[in-house]
């Protein structure tokens, strides 16, 4: 048997046995499994940061004995102390590749010298596919994916739509492109992954159909649902001086179509640049004109308090221009404005207070969950699929297309929320029942590859 028909066999047995199987297949190994997690694309979004620790926290609460190496893109923001605090056994290797496509840093050879197993974190398109492909070419060693999206349809670029679509739209159209229209060297990474694990269905659904031959290919929720951690130190006292109290505020939290990352990275905006502007200065009002109806019918209804809240560094002052400032003003004090940006954690612990999460951005609502918030996932057309992971895991209600939704239905939705939030945070912790037996699922697999490896 090569070494492609043993991954072949275990990873395909990964979704049969049961996971109590682990304790053996410790015993033949004769030492904790060693990952490579590839992962933290970035610091400018707390999604971003929260995969990290999302994913190193499921790692270690079913296999508490692996040796986890992280290659981050970026750890910018306080990320760095932020994960060394939380996670004292985690190595951080860092470096790049090489034209020749081998390590740059000595610590980063190593690290691909004693990996068993390479793990693409959560995150869109298949993040850094090019450094996984170039693991497997030089090592020969297993590589696994951990819950990304690949969305062929929305965006800029050859064959591809920049103003996106519903979920609905984008997975008839996925389907509808012929069976090789993957990329060659996408195929070639994904077809020689043990395992590939979707964010949504609508990404499992365009795989298949383009007929990869990795032996699993299945749905498995974004790692930020993973993510324990909180600072209620922190979020709590600022509550506290913000004058916001347990169950009696929502978040909301703003979005453009397109993040602006040429203002974000202070670059020289480029022909794709401007034409995002162009289309965020065509439908942000429109937008959040429906989160203001929203939000102005809750305080009305309730006396409640709005946060207006950031996922992202730019939508901090953004926030204020497109939410608070149109507001009329005797309902001004009624909402808060966070002025600054912030880590998952202390987001985690605010959100946790908070009757509802209502976002535009897809990861804010999948901290509110894990900590068992009620939450909206106000969905824009240029998103991606990734949406289609609320209805993948069970929260089909609590998602809303910005194009088909109006301000009074958002409020009809968060009305039910505000008028039972005992029955909604009953749904919240059903909702994170499903997604816990998924996550287990996919560490489960994780657990086979790592440690069956002969």
């Amino acid at each position: 048997m090569n070494r492609r028909q043993f991954l072949s066999k275990i990873t395909r047995a990964a979704a049969t046995v049961p996971f109590a199987a682990s304790a053996s297949l410790r015993a033949q190994s004769g030492r904790p499994g060693r990952i490579l997690l590839r992962s933290s694309w970035q610091s400018v979004n707390i999604g971003d940061i929260g995969h990290t620790p999302g994913a190193l926290s499921l790692l270690w609460k079913y296999l508490p004995d692996l040796e986890i190496s992280l290659w981050p893109g970026n750890l910018g923001h306080g990320t760095r102390e932020f994960l060394s605090a939380a996670y004292p056994r985690l190595k951080i290797v860092e470096g790049s590749l090489g034209k020749d496509g081998k390590p740059t840093t000595p610590a980063l050879a190593q690290a691909w010298d004693s990996a068993d197993l390479y793990l693409s974190g959560s995150g869109s398109g298949f993040p850094a596919s090019h450094h996984a492909l170039a693991f497997r070419k030089a090592t020969g060693k297993p590589l696994g994916v951990f819950g990304v999206s690949a969305d062929p349809v929305s965006g800029f670029g050859e064959g591809c739509d920049p103003e996106g679509g519903t979920l609905l739209k984008l997975r008839e159209r996925a389907l509808l492109l012929p069976p090789n229209h993957l990329a060659a060297d996408l195929r070639y990474t994904i077809d020689n992954a043990a395992f590939f694990f979707c964010r949504d269905t609508i990404t499992r659904d365009y795989l298949k159909a383009q007929e990869v031959r990795t032996p699993l290919v299945e749905f498995g929720p974004d790692a930020q649902l993973g993510m324990p951690l909180r600072d209620d130190a922190k979020g709590f006292a600022w509550l506290k001086e913000h004058g916001l109290e347990e169950g009696k505020f929502i978040c909301v939290i703003p979005r453009l179509r397109y993040t602006p990352y040429h203002k974000i990275h202070k670059t020289v905006p480029k022909e794709v640049d401007l034409a995002k502007e162009a289309l965020n200065a065509r439908t942000t009002e429109q937008d959040h004109a429906k989160l203001r109806e929203m939000l102005i019918a809750y305080i009305k209804a309730t006396g409640n308090k709005v946060l207006v809240c950031a996922e992202m560094t730019y939508q901090v002052d953004m926030g204020k221009e497109v939410l608070l400032d149109p507001l009329p003003e005797e309902l001004k004090h009624k909402v808060v404005w966070r002025d600054s940006y912030w880590l998952p954690d202390e987001a985690a612990s605010i959100y946790s207070k908070a009757q509802c999460v209502v976002s535009l951005e897809c990861h804010s609502p999948l901290i509110a969950l894990h900590q068992g918030t009620p939450t909206f996932y106000v969905r824009q057309p240029t998103d991606t699929c990734k949406g289609q992971m609320y209805r993948d895991f069970g929260a089909a209600d609590w998602l809303f297309e910005v194009d088909e939704t109006s301000g009074p239905q958002l409020w009809s939705a968060l009305s039910v929320v505000a008028k039972d939030p005992a029955a909604a945070r009953a749904k919240a912790r059903a909702i994170m029942a499903n997604v816990e037996r998924e996550q287990k699922r996919m560490v489960e697999t994780v657990g086979r590859v790592c440690r069956a490896l002969p």
